[in-house]
């Protein structure tokens, strides 16, 4: 294989050269093509947990040394998370959990119309639920438009919408989590301000993949996860115009978003610490703070060129496997980040996405990607397989993703799988766990009830590939015990 810059890693990641078990007993070196579900932690981002865990101390109230310090290291790191999105002079950066959380708050911050009217919200049924939930059960609702076939023609379906009724907000996604695909921000922009709405971009999936300004493009609010920007769970940010911020409800009562608490009444304090209430996660924020760093410091264009050449390699590899569907939204989207979901026709997502774990120690995800509107609209409400790729990706790992699926077209599983609460898994698997996980086997979590609780990021109940074999094609199917 030629190495090239674009097909090696950009950027050093925490367990890249990870050994996995494979059924057959041999190891094999991890490849995580999930990266749009959650990134792994950069080297860098380690490396400042590492030496700002002996300094952790309470925040913004404390006198001593370290709380000092901790205090100064979690406003530096609002600031450089700002920074990272471009943010306006006087814009807010709200350190959240996750983008989840940041669409959650700022769905309570949309204001009322002049009359009193809840101030509405326009959405596409293109968004991850994160981005199309909270706004439904918002004050004002949520009016769902469906995506056309094109960008064109959906951006023009937007412009006749926002015509057609008064909206406060548009929710658009930066990037499909399903994918990849995006629309022009600045054409959205633009649409959506001359009909005097604002633009919240749901950035999960855009963020950790291409450069992003809120000043260059003046979209009003940006939101993003620090588990997909190469930082661990538990951080996020919601950056935007500071007049909602300021005047919306608080999004939790407690200590620390207050300015005075008497027993009948209270003072809310402005955006940032209004929807900050308890205690922060400070070595969150500071780890977010390191990624935003450390992707800032590539070279322009590096990140785009090795995603453009990793995803065209595997687009490329797909289609030419017989019975292999890449899912598309748009005939006409433009530069798609690194998220790739297909089809295997015929063949249950889950059981796919199962053997490339168990035979060739590929992480994928399958199912509805929390997007259930957008995958029954292309035809895919049994779920797809999605690999998506990062900084820390190699043509290799892609390669033996395409490798291995034509292996499984032509060849079929070696080993024998069968369902069990709600997933695929082999059957009797062999495969070792890591010393000190506390866990008794892979479906340890199933056993808890939260798999089969959860399931809704599946298929569809009606599709009934999870709930036997009878969805699975007999080539495979006779390997399957069900």
């Amino acid at each position: 294989m030629s190495a090239t810059p674009e097909s090696q890693s950009c950027l050093p990641v925490v367990g890249s050269d990870t050994l996995v078990p494979l059924v057959d007993g041999r190891t094999v070196t991890y490849a995580n093509l999930d990266c749009a579900a959650s990134a792994p932690a950069l080297q860098a981002v380690a490396d400042r947990v590492t030496q700002v865990l002996p300094l952790y101390a309470s925040v913004h109230r404390g006198a001593g040394y370290l709380s000092q310090v901790s205090t100064a290291l979690y406003e530096a790191s609002r600031q450089t998370i700002g920074a990272f999105v471009g943010a306006r002079g006087d814009d807010v950066t709200v350190v959240t959990r996750n983008t989840t959380d940041s669409l959650n708050l700022l769905a309570g911050c949309i204001p009322a119309d002049a009359d009193g009217t809840p101030g509405r919200v326009l959405v596409l049924d293109v968004e991850h639920h994160a981005n199309l939930l909270p706004w439904q059960r918002s004050a004002g609702g949520a009016t769902v438009l469906h995506g056309a076939a094109t960008v064109a023609e959906t951006l023009e379906a937007i412009r006749d919408e926002l015509a057609r009724a008064p909206y406060a907000l548009l929710a658009l996604t930066g990037a499909s989590n399903v994918t990849g695909e995006l629309l022009p921000v600045a054409e959205v922009v633009a649409i959506a301000h001359a009909a005097g709405t604002r633009v919240a971009l749901d950035g999960a999936q855009l963020v950790p993949h291409r450069r992003f300004s809120l000043e260059a493009t003046d979209v009003d609010y940006i939101s993003f996860s620090g588990h997909k920007t190469y930082a661990p769970f538990g951080s996020g940010a919601l950056v935007g115009r500071r007049d909602w911020l300021d005047a919306g409800t608080p999004y939790l009562a407690g200590g620390g978003a207050v300015r005075q608490v008497d027993i009948d009444e209270v003072v809310w304090t402005n955006a940032p610490a209004r929807h900050e209430a308890g205690s922060p996660n400070v070595v969150g924020a500071v780890a977010l703070a390191a990624a935003c760093d450390a992707l800032a410091a590539l070279p322009a264009g590096t990140l785009e060129a090795h995603e453009a050449f990793l995803r065209e390699r595997l687009v490329t590899g797909l289609e030419s496997i017989p019975g292999v569907q890449v899912v598309r939204a748009w005939a006409d989207a433009a530069d798609p980040v690194g998220v790739v979901t297909f089809s295997v026709v015929g063949h249950d997502p889950g059981l796919v996405a199962a053997y490339l774990s168990a035979e060739h120690g590929i992480g994928v995800r399958d199912g509805r990607f929390c997007a259930h509107p957008l995958l029954a609209r292309l035809g895919y409400a049994s779920g797809a397989v999605r690999a998506s790729v990062g900084v820390g990706t190699t043509q290799e790992e892609v390669d033996r993703l395409v490798s291995a699926l034509e292996s499984y077209v032509t060849d079929g599983p070696t080993a024998r799988y069968e369902i069990v609460d709600a997933c695929w898994t082999v059957a009797d698997d062999p495969r070792p766990l890591p010393e000190g996980s506390g866990l008794s086997g892979l479906i340890a979590t199933a056993a808890a009830g939260f798999i089969a609780a959860a399931e809704g990021c599946g298929p569809a109940p009606e599709a009934g590939a999870r709930s036997g074999a009878q969805g699975v094609a007999r080539p495979v199917g006779a390997l399957v015990d069900a």
